[in-house]
Protein backbone atom coordinates (compact mmCIF):
# COMPACT_ATOMS: atom_id res chain seq x y z
CA UNK A 1 0.00 0.00 0.00
CA UNK A 2 1.55 3.34 -0.88
CA UNK A 3 0.34 4.69 2.27
CA UNK A 4 2.76 2.65 4.12
CA UNK A 5 5.23 4.75 2.85
CA UNK A 6 3.91 8.24 4.71
CA UNK A 7 3.93 5.36 8.34
CA UNK A 8 7.70 4.09 7.10
CA UNK A 9 8.78 7.84 7.73
CA UNK A 10 8.26 7.68 11.87
CA UNK A 11 11.44 5.44 11.51
CA UNK A 12 13.60 8.53 10.56
CA UNK A 13 11.57 10.42 12.81
CA UNK A 14 14.33 9.60 15.94
CA UNK A 15 14.25 11.17 19.09
CA UNK A 16 16.56 14.11 18.01
CA UNK A 17 14.59 16.50 20.16
CA UNK A 18 13.77 16.83 23.31
CA UNK A 19 12.94 20.64 23.82
CA UNK A 20 10.02 22.59 22.78
CA UNK A 21 10.18 24.33 19.48
CA UNK A 22 9.76 27.94 20.93
CA UNK A 23 7.38 29.84 23.03
CA UNK A 24 4.02 30.66 21.93
CA UNK A 25 2.56 33.89 21.87
CA UNK A 26 -0.88 32.46 22.71
CA UNK A 27 -4.31 33.38 24.68
CA UNK A 28 -2.95 33.05 28.08
CA UNK A 29 0.79 34.25 27.32
CA UNK A 30 -0.09 37.78 26.09
CA UNK A 31 3.01 39.54 28.26
CA UNK A 32 5.52 41.52 26.72
CA UNK A 33 9.65 40.16 26.55
CA UNK A 34 11.21 42.12 29.42
CA UNK A 35 14.61 43.85 28.58
CA UNK A 36 16.66 41.18 30.09
CA UNK A 37 14.87 38.59 27.74
CA UNK A 38 15.33 40.79 24.49
CA UNK A 39 19.24 40.24 25.33
CA UNK A 40 19.21 36.53 24.86
CA UNK A 41 20.82 35.57 21.26
CA UNK A 42 18.44 32.59 21.04
CA UNK A 43 16.60 32.44 17.37
CA UNK A 44 13.32 31.24 19.28
CA UNK A 45 12.94 34.65 20.60
CA UNK A 46 13.06 36.24 17.28
CA UNK A 47 10.50 34.14 15.45
CA UNK A 48 8.34 35.15 18.60
CA UNK A 49 4.91 34.78 16.52
CA UNK A 50 5.29 34.05 12.78
CA UNK A 51 4.53 30.83 13.29
CA UNK A 52 2.43 29.34 16.03
CA UNK A 53 0.45 25.70 16.38
CA UNK A 54 -2.41 27.23 15.00
CA UNK A 55 -0.70 27.47 11.65
CA UNK A 56 1.15 24.58 11.90
CA UNK A 57 -2.11 22.06 12.35
CA UNK A 58 -4.44 24.84 10.00
CA UNK A 59 -6.73 25.44 12.92
CA UNK A 60 -9.08 27.96 12.87
CA UNK A 61 -8.96 30.57 15.78
CA UNK A 62 -11.02 30.49 18.51
CA UNK A 63 -14.79 32.30 18.04
CA UNK A 64 -13.56 36.00 19.07
CA UNK A 65 -15.82 38.84 17.00
CA UNK A 66 -14.65 40.90 20.46
CA UNK A 67 -11.66 41.07 19.13
CA UNK A 68 -11.93 41.67 15.59
CA UNK A 69 -11.70 44.77 13.71
CA UNK A 70 -15.01 45.80 11.26
CA UNK A 71 -13.31 46.14 8.01
CA UNK A 72 -13.37 50.02 7.38
CA UNK A 73 -12.58 50.34 3.84
CA UNK A 74 -15.49 48.48 2.09
CA UNK A 75 -18.69 50.58 1.72
CA UNK A 76 -19.26 53.64 2.92
CA UNK A 77 -22.45 53.27 4.62
CA UNK A 78 -21.08 50.50 6.65
CA UNK A 79 -18.29 52.90 7.68
CA UNK A 80 -20.55 55.17 8.87
CA UNK A 81 -22.58 52.56 10.98
CA UNK A 82 -19.65 51.51 13.14
CA UNK A 83 -18.22 55.40 12.88
CA UNK A 84 -21.44 56.04 14.51
CA UNK A 85 -21.79 53.24 16.88
CA UNK A 86 -18.43 54.02 18.16
CA UNK A 87 -19.23 57.83 19.21
CA UNK A 88 -22.50 56.09 21.05
CA UNK A 89 -19.97 54.18 22.69
CA UNK A 90 -17.53 56.69 23.49
CA UNK A 91 -20.37 59.08 24.59
CA UNK A 92 -21.32 55.92 27.17
CA UNK A 93 -18.51 55.05 28.02
CA UNK A 94 -17.55 59.02 29.26
CA UNK A 95 -20.59 58.49 31.27
CA UNK A 96 -19.66 55.75 33.32
CA UNK A 97 -16.68 57.04 33.81
CA UNK A 98 -17.84 59.52 36.09
CA UNK A 99 -19.94 57.49 38.03
CA UNK A 100 -19.28 58.02 42.09
CA UNK A 101 -20.84 59.92 44.84
CA UNK A 102 -22.98 62.63 44.00
CA UNK A 103 -23.42 61.03 39.89
CA UNK A 104 -25.72 58.11 39.42
CA UNK A 105 -24.27 57.26 35.80
CA UNK A 106 -27.35 54.37 35.83
CA UNK A 107 -29.75 57.50 35.48
CA UNK A 108 -27.41 58.93 33.21
CA UNK A 109 -27.32 56.43 30.99
CA UNK A 110 -31.80 56.35 31.49
CA UNK A 111 -31.53 60.04 30.00
CA UNK A 112 -29.64 59.21 26.69
CA UNK A 113 -32.70 57.42 24.81
CA UNK A 114 -29.58 55.16 22.75
CA UNK A 115 -30.89 52.17 20.70
CA UNK A 116 -29.18 49.60 22.56
CA UNK A 117 -27.79 46.42 20.67
CA UNK A 118 -25.18 43.53 20.45
CA UNK A 119 -22.61 45.94 18.44
CA UNK A 120 -22.98 48.96 21.03
CA UNK A 121 -22.47 46.39 24.39
CA UNK A 122 -19.65 45.11 22.47
CA UNK A 123 -18.08 48.63 21.94
CA UNK A 124 -18.78 49.95 25.52
CA UNK A 125 -17.46 46.55 27.13
CA UNK A 126 -14.54 46.50 24.68
CA UNK A 127 -13.94 50.07 26.15
CA UNK A 128 -13.90 49.03 29.63
CA UNK A 129 -11.64 45.96 28.63
CA UNK A 130 -9.08 48.40 27.21
CA UNK A 131 -8.90 50.48 30.07
CA UNK A 132 -8.24 48.14 32.83
CA UNK A 133 -4.92 48.05 34.80
CA UNK A 134 -3.60 47.03 38.23
CA UNK A 135 -4.69 50.35 39.25
CA UNK A 136 -8.58 50.60 38.22
CA UNK A 137 -9.21 46.70 38.26
CA UNK A 138 -11.76 46.82 40.53
CA UNK A 139 -13.56 49.83 39.37
CA UNK A 140 -13.39 49.07 35.74
CA UNK A 141 -15.17 45.16 37.37
CA UNK A 142 -17.75 47.29 38.73
CA UNK A 143 -18.49 49.39 35.42
CA UNK A 144 -18.23 46.89 33.36
CA UNK A 145 -21.12 44.66 36.05
CA UNK A 146 -23.34 48.23 36.10
CA UNK A 147 -23.25 48.86 32.42
CA UNK A 148 -23.71 45.28 31.56
CA UNK A 149 -27.13 44.74 33.98
CA UNK A 150 -28.48 48.01 32.77
CA UNK A 151 -28.06 47.28 28.85
CA UNK A 152 -29.77 43.73 29.97
CA UNK A 153 -32.84 45.55 31.13
CA UNK A 154 -33.17 47.81 28.07
CA UNK A 155 -36.19 47.20 25.93
CA UNK A 156 -36.01 44.91 22.82
CA UNK A 157 -32.20 43.66 23.73
CA UNK A 158 -31.05 40.20 24.88
CA UNK A 159 -27.25 39.54 25.88
CA UNK A 160 -25.60 37.43 23.31
CA UNK A 161 -22.77 34.71 24.01
CA UNK A 162 -20.32 37.36 23.10
CA UNK A 163 -21.51 40.03 25.35
CA UNK A 164 -21.49 37.42 28.29
CA UNK A 165 -17.39 36.41 26.88
CA UNK A 166 -16.29 39.81 26.98
CA UNK A 167 -18.26 40.62 30.43
CA UNK A 168 -16.39 37.64 32.01
CA UNK A 169 -12.81 38.85 29.95
CA UNK A 170 -13.62 42.42 32.31
CA UNK A 171 -13.99 39.98 35.28
CA UNK A 172 -11.32 37.63 34.44
CA UNK A 173 -8.64 40.46 34.35
CA UNK A 174 -9.72 42.44 36.77
CA UNK A 175 -9.46 38.79 39.11
CA UNK A 176 -13.46 38.98 40.18
CA UNK A 177 -13.11 34.94 39.36
CA UNK A 178 -16.46 34.22 41.35
CA UNK A 179 -18.06 36.91 39.60
CA UNK A 180 -17.17 35.71 36.11
CA UNK A 181 -18.65 32.18 37.32
CA UNK A 182 -21.67 33.91 37.81
CA UNK A 183 -21.71 35.27 34.81
CA UNK A 184 -21.07 31.49 33.40
CA UNK A 185 -24.22 30.25 34.87
CA UNK A 186 -26.17 33.20 34.38
CA UNK A 187 -25.38 32.52 30.84
CA UNK A 188 -26.39 28.71 30.41
CA UNK A 189 -29.73 29.30 32.80
CA UNK A 190 -30.51 31.77 30.19
CA UNK A 191 -29.97 29.30 27.60
CA UNK A 192 -27.39 30.47 25.54
CA UNK A 193 -25.13 28.39 24.30
CA UNK A 194 -21.53 28.10 25.67
CA UNK A 195 -18.78 28.38 23.54
CA UNK A 196 -15.33 27.70 22.53
CA UNK A 197 -14.80 31.32 23.52
CA UNK A 198 -16.17 30.86 26.47
CA UNK A 199 -13.82 28.09 27.60
CA UNK A 200 -10.78 29.98 26.13
CA UNK A 201 -11.55 32.84 28.93
CA UNK A 202 -12.04 30.08 31.72
CA UNK A 203 -9.57 27.69 31.47
CA UNK A 204 -6.98 30.59 30.78
CA UNK A 205 -8.48 32.22 33.51
CA UNK A 206 -8.25 29.25 36.19
CA UNK A 207 -5.28 27.52 34.35
CA UNK A 208 -2.92 30.29 36.62
CA UNK A 209 -4.98 29.51 39.56
CA UNK A 210 -4.95 25.24 38.94
CA UNK A 211 -8.53 24.68 38.52
CA UNK A 212 -7.87 23.96 34.60
CA UNK A 213 -8.86 20.17 34.79
CA UNK A 214 -11.73 21.25 37.09
CA UNK A 215 -12.95 23.86 34.34
CA UNK A 216 -12.17 20.55 31.52
CA UNK A 217 -14.48 18.39 33.21
CA UNK A 218 -16.96 20.72 33.89
CA UNK A 219 -17.27 21.28 29.89
CA UNK A 220 -17.26 17.98 28.76
CA UNK A 221 -20.08 16.81 30.97
CA UNK A 222 -22.16 20.28 30.17
CA UNK A 223 -25.37 19.72 27.88
CA UNK A 224 -25.45 23.42 26.53
CA UNK A 225 -21.82 23.58 25.27
CA UNK A 226 -22.07 24.39 21.71
CA UNK A 227 -19.58 22.70 20.15
CA UNK A 228 -20.08 23.67 16.46
CA UNK A 229 -18.40 22.80 14.40
CA UNK A 230 -15.88 20.56 15.66
CA UNK A 231 -17.37 16.66 15.85
CA UNK A 232 -17.69 16.88 19.36
CA UNK A 233 -16.88 18.66 22.63
CA UNK A 234 -13.37 16.52 23.45
CA UNK A 235 -12.08 18.44 20.02
CA UNK A 236 -13.81 21.38 20.40
CA UNK A 237 -11.42 21.11 24.19
CA UNK A 238 -8.56 20.22 23.10
CA UNK A 239 -8.47 22.84 19.94
CA UNK A 240 -8.48 25.44 22.55
CA UNK A 241 -6.12 23.86 24.50
CA UNK A 242 -3.38 23.56 21.58
CA UNK A 243 -3.74 27.31 20.98
CA UNK A 244 -2.62 27.89 24.95
CA UNK A 245 0.00 25.62 24.78
CA UNK A 246 -1.69 23.12 27.57
CA UNK A 247 -0.22 20.15 25.62
CA UNK A 248 -0.22 17.73 29.79
CA UNK A 249 -4.04 18.74 29.73
CA UNK A 250 -4.49 17.95 26.18
CA UNK A 251 -2.69 14.34 27.14
CA UNK A 252 -5.29 13.94 29.90
CA UNK A 253 -8.18 15.14 27.47
CA UNK A 254 -7.30 12.66 24.93
CA UNK A 255 -7.51 9.88 27.38
CA UNK A 256 -10.59 10.57 29.11
CA UNK A 257 -11.80 11.13 25.30
CA UNK A 258 -10.75 7.65 24.36
CA UNK A 259 -12.62 6.66 28.20
CA UNK A 260 -15.78 7.92 26.95
CA UNK A 261 -15.60 6.11 23.61
CA UNK A 262 -15.39 8.51 21.26
CA UNK A 263 -13.00 7.66 18.51
CA UNK A 264 -10.47 10.42 17.65
CA UNK A 265 -10.54 11.78 13.87
CA UNK A 266 -7.77 13.41 11.64
CA UNK A 267 -7.91 16.69 13.87
CA UNK A 268 -7.39 14.87 16.99
CA UNK A 269 -4.50 12.96 15.92
CA UNK A 270 -3.17 16.29 14.56
CA UNK A 271 -3.74 18.37 18.02
CA UNK A 272 -2.52 15.17 20.21
CA UNK A 273 0.52 14.90 17.84
CA UNK A 274 1.69 18.62 18.12
CA UNK A 275 0.97 17.99 21.75
CA UNK A 276 3.52 14.98 21.98
CA UNK A 277 5.99 16.48 20.13
CA UNK A 278 6.27 19.84 21.78
CA UNK A 279 6.67 17.66 24.80
CA UNK A 280 9.80 15.95 23.24
CA UNK A 281 7.86 12.24 23.64
CA UNK A 282 8.82 11.21 20.45
CA UNK A 283 8.67 7.67 21.20
CA UNK A 284 5.00 8.40 21.72
CA UNK A 285 4.87 10.63 18.43
CA UNK A 286 5.58 7.47 16.57
CA UNK A 287 3.17 5.21 18.08
CA UNK A 288 0.48 7.49 17.29
CA UNK A 289 1.37 7.69 13.55
CA UNK A 290 0.87 3.64 13.81
CA UNK A 291 -2.24 4.18 15.14
CA UNK A 292 -3.94 6.07 12.89
CA UNK A 293 -2.25 3.73 9.88
CA UNK A 294 -4.23 0.69 12.22
CA UNK A 295 -7.25 2.56 12.47
CA UNK A 296 -7.49 3.76 8.82
CA UNK A 297 -7.37 7.44 9.63
CA UNK A 298 -6.04 9.18 6.43
CA UNK A 299 -3.18 12.12 7.21
CA UNK A 300 -4.59 15.86 5.47
CA UNK A 301 -2.78 18.68 4.63
CA UNK A 302 -1.81 19.71 8.61
CA UNK A 303 -0.95 16.27 9.16
CA UNK A 304 2.19 16.75 6.43
CA UNK A 305 2.87 20.24 7.70
CA UNK A 306 3.71 18.73 11.40
CA UNK A 307 5.43 15.76 9.67
CA UNK A 308 7.59 17.91 7.46
CA UNK A 309 8.71 20.47 10.28
CA UNK A 310 9.85 17.58 12.53
CA UNK A 311 11.79 16.20 9.73
CA UNK A 312 13.31 19.71 9.18
CA UNK A 313 14.22 20.47 12.50
CA UNK A 314 15.81 17.04 12.95
CA UNK A 315 17.92 17.75 9.84
CA UNK A 316 16.13 15.58 7.71
CA UNK A 317 15.89 17.43 4.12
CA UNK A 318 16.15 13.92 2.15
CA UNK A 319 13.45 12.06 3.76
CA UNK A 320 11.69 15.47 3.43
CA UNK A 321 12.11 15.46 -0.31
CA UNK A 322 10.58 11.89 -0.28
CA UNK A 323 7.66 12.99 1.76
CA UNK A 324 6.91 16.18 -0.55
CA UNK A 325 6.83 13.56 -3.56
CA UNK A 326 4.88 11.39 -1.78
CA UNK A 327 1.82 14.38 -1.38
CA UNK A 328 2.56 15.20 -4.90
CA UNK A 329 1.61 11.43 -6.14
CA UNK A 330 -1.37 11.36 -3.61
CA UNK A 331 -2.72 14.66 -4.63
CA UNK A 332 -1.86 16.47 -1.46
CA UNK A 333 0.21 19.39 -3.35
CA UNK A 334 2.28 21.38 -0.98
CA UNK A 335 1.51 24.27 -0.17
CA UNK A 336 3.35 27.57 1.25
CA UNK A 337 2.42 26.60 4.86
CA UNK A 338 4.49 23.09 3.92
CA UNK A 339 7.22 24.50 2.95
CA UNK A 340 7.41 27.59 5.24
CA UNK A 341 7.34 25.31 7.97
CA UNK A 342 9.42 22.62 6.29
CA UNK A 343 12.07 25.40 5.77
CA UNK A 344 11.62 27.08 9.60
CA UNK A 345 12.85 23.23 10.58
CA UNK A 346 16.15 23.29 8.62
CA UNK A 347 16.58 26.72 9.59
CA UNK A 348 16.42 26.12 13.66
CA UNK A 349 18.86 23.01 12.74
CA UNK A 350 21.08 24.97 10.97
CA UNK A 351 21.23 23.64 7.28
CA UNK A 352 21.14 26.83 5.51
CA UNK A 353 21.71 25.63 2.36
CA UNK A 354 18.94 22.98 2.47
CA UNK A 355 16.60 26.21 3.16
CA UNK A 356 17.74 27.64 0.46
CA UNK A 357 17.09 24.29 -1.56
CA UNK A 358 13.48 24.36 -0.73
CA UNK A 359 12.93 28.15 -1.23
CA UNK A 360 14.13 28.13 -4.63
CA UNK A 361 12.33 24.48 -5.40
CA UNK A 362 8.92 26.10 -4.01
CA UNK A 363 9.39 28.57 -6.49
CA UNK A 364 10.04 25.97 -8.98
CA UNK A 365 6.90 24.59 -8.67
CA UNK A 366 4.92 27.65 -8.62
CA UNK A 367 4.48 27.97 -5.19
CA UNK A 368 4.87 31.87 -4.24
CA UNK A 369 6.78 32.43 -1.11
CA UNK A 370 4.51 34.94 1.03
CA UNK A 371 5.81 37.26 4.00
CA UNK A 372 6.13 34.77 6.65
CA UNK A 373 8.04 32.06 4.46
CA UNK A 374 10.16 35.04 3.38
CA UNK A 375 10.79 36.51 7.25
CA UNK A 376 11.49 32.44 8.31
CA UNK A 377 14.63 32.88 5.51
CA UNK A 378 16.00 36.26 6.22
CA UNK A 379 15.84 35.50 10.05
CA UNK A 380 18.38 32.18 9.43
CA UNK A 381 20.46 34.24 7.55
CA UNK A 382 20.81 37.32 10.32
CA UNK A 383 20.93 34.68 13.25
CA UNK A 384 24.05 32.60 10.79
CA UNK A 385 25.63 36.53 10.52
CA UNK A 386 25.09 36.31 7.11
CA UNK A 387 23.32 39.73 6.48
CA UNK A 388 24.17 40.41 2.97
CA UNK A 389 22.04 37.39 1.73
CA UNK A 390 19.19 38.58 4.57
CA UNK A 391 19.49 41.89 2.66
CA UNK A 392 19.11 40.65 -0.37
CA UNK A 393 16.22 38.77 0.62
CA UNK A 394 14.50 41.91 1.93
CA UNK A 395 15.18 43.54 -1.27
CA UNK A 396 13.45 40.95 -3.62
CA UNK A 397 10.55 40.28 -1.26
CA UNK A 398 8.95 44.16 -1.79
CA UNK A 399 10.10 43.97 -5.52
CA UNK A 400 7.89 40.81 -6.29
CA UNK A 401 4.91 42.43 -4.27
CA UNK A 402 5.32 41.04 -0.51
CA UNK A 403 5.72 43.90 2.28
CA UNK A 404 7.73 42.90 5.09
CA UNK A 405 5.69 42.56 8.97
CA UNK A 406 6.88 43.57 11.96
CA UNK A 407 8.87 40.46 12.54
CA UNK A 408 10.59 40.57 9.36
CA UNK A 409 11.76 43.92 10.37
CA UNK A 410 12.51 42.95 13.97
CA UNK A 411 15.14 40.18 11.96
CA UNK A 412 16.72 42.56 10.19
CA UNK A 413 17.24 45.33 12.99
CA UNK A 414 18.45 42.69 14.63
CA UNK A 415 21.05 42.06 11.79
CA UNK A 416 21.95 45.33 11.29
CA UNK A 417 22.64 45.79 14.72
CA UNK A 418 24.90 42.18 14.63
CA UNK A 419 26.77 43.92 11.74
CA UNK A 420 27.80 46.89 13.85
CA UNK A 421 25.28 49.17 11.17
CA UNK A 422 23.49 50.81 14.48
CA UNK A 423 22.31 54.12 12.05
CA UNK A 424 21.07 51.76 9.41
CA UNK A 425 19.11 50.39 12.21
CA UNK A 426 17.34 53.20 13.73
CA UNK A 427 16.66 54.41 10.11
CA UNK A 428 14.60 51.25 9.24
CA UNK A 429 12.63 52.20 12.57
CA UNK A 430 11.61 54.70 11.07
CA UNK A 431 11.66 53.57 7.56
CA UNK A 432 8.70 50.79 9.14
CA UNK A 433 6.28 53.18 10.50
CA UNK A 434 6.64 55.33 7.69
CA UNK A 435 5.45 52.51 5.47
CA UNK A 436 2.65 52.12 7.93
CA UNK A 437 4.14 49.27 10.02
CA UNK A 438 3.71 50.10 13.46
CA UNK A 439 6.70 48.31 15.57
CA UNK A 440 5.64 45.94 18.43
CA UNK A 441 7.45 46.29 22.08
CA UNK A 442 9.99 43.47 20.80
CA UNK A 443 11.61 46.04 18.02
CA UNK A 444 12.22 48.72 20.37
CA UNK A 445 13.30 46.44 22.82
CA UNK A 446 15.29 44.64 19.96
CA UNK A 447 17.17 47.90 19.10
CA UNK A 448 17.51 49.36 22.95
CA UNK A 449 19.47 46.27 24.06
CA UNK A 450 21.30 45.95 20.97
CA UNK A 451 22.29 49.65 21.14
CA UNK A 452 22.99 49.41 25.11
CA UNK A 453 24.90 46.24 24.45
CA UNK A 454 27.44 48.40 22.44
CA UNK A 455 27.76 51.22 24.19
CA UNK A 456 25.70 52.89 22.95
CA UNK A 457 23.40 54.21 25.57
CA UNK A 458 22.32 57.73 24.56
CA UNK A 459 21.41 56.56 21.17
CA UNK A 460 19.05 53.96 23.34
CA UNK A 461 17.58 56.77 24.83
CA UNK A 462 16.77 58.63 21.86
CA UNK A 463 15.07 55.43 20.33
CA UNK A 464 12.79 55.23 23.88
CA UNK A 465 12.53 59.02 23.16
CA UNK A 466 11.08 58.68 19.84
CA UNK A 467 8.75 55.73 21.49
CA UNK A 468 7.71 57.88 24.05
CA UNK A 469 6.78 60.92 21.36
CA UNK A 470 5.13 58.14 19.24
CA UNK A 471 3.00 57.48 22.01
CA UNK A 472 3.63 53.83 22.04
CA UNK A 473 4.25 51.27 24.93
CA UNK A 474 4.05 54.29 27.66
CA UNK A 475 3.01 51.85 30.12
CA UNK A 476 5.59 49.65 29.16
CA UNK A 477 8.30 52.10 30.08
CA UNK A 478 9.58 50.46 33.77
CA UNK A 479 10.95 47.35 31.45
CA UNK A 480 13.80 49.64 30.14
CA UNK A 481 15.61 49.50 33.51
CA UNK A 482 17.27 52.34 34.32
CA UNK A 483 15.65 54.89 32.07
CA UNK A 484 14.19 58.20 33.06
CA UNK A 485 12.20 60.21 31.45
CA UNK A 486 13.23 64.22 30.77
Amino acid sequence: MRSGFLFATRAKLKPFLIEPLWPLAGFCDNRYRTDEECLRDDRESILFGPISDESLLGLPSPANAEDEEEEKDSCSPRKRFWEGIRAEANHIFQILQQDGPGFNAREALDTLQVMISPALVREVLLHILMSVNGANKQRCSRLGYKFFVWAGQQEGYKHTPNAYNLAMKIFAESEELKAMWRLVDEMTQSGLPVTPRTFNILICTCGEAGMARKVVERFIKSQGFNYRPYKHSFNAILHSLIIMSQYRLIEWVYQQMLLEGYQPDVLTYNVVLCAKFRLGKLDQFHRLLDEMRDKGTTPDLHTYNLLLHVLGKGDKPLAAVELLNYMTDVGCHPSVLHFTNLIDGLSRAGNLDACKYFFDEMINKGCEPDVVCYTVMITGYTVACEFEKAQELFEHMQKRGQLPNVFTYNSMIRGLCLAGRFEAACAMLKDMENKGCKPNFSVYCTLVSRLRNAGKVSEANDVINHMVERGHYLHLLSRFKGYRRC
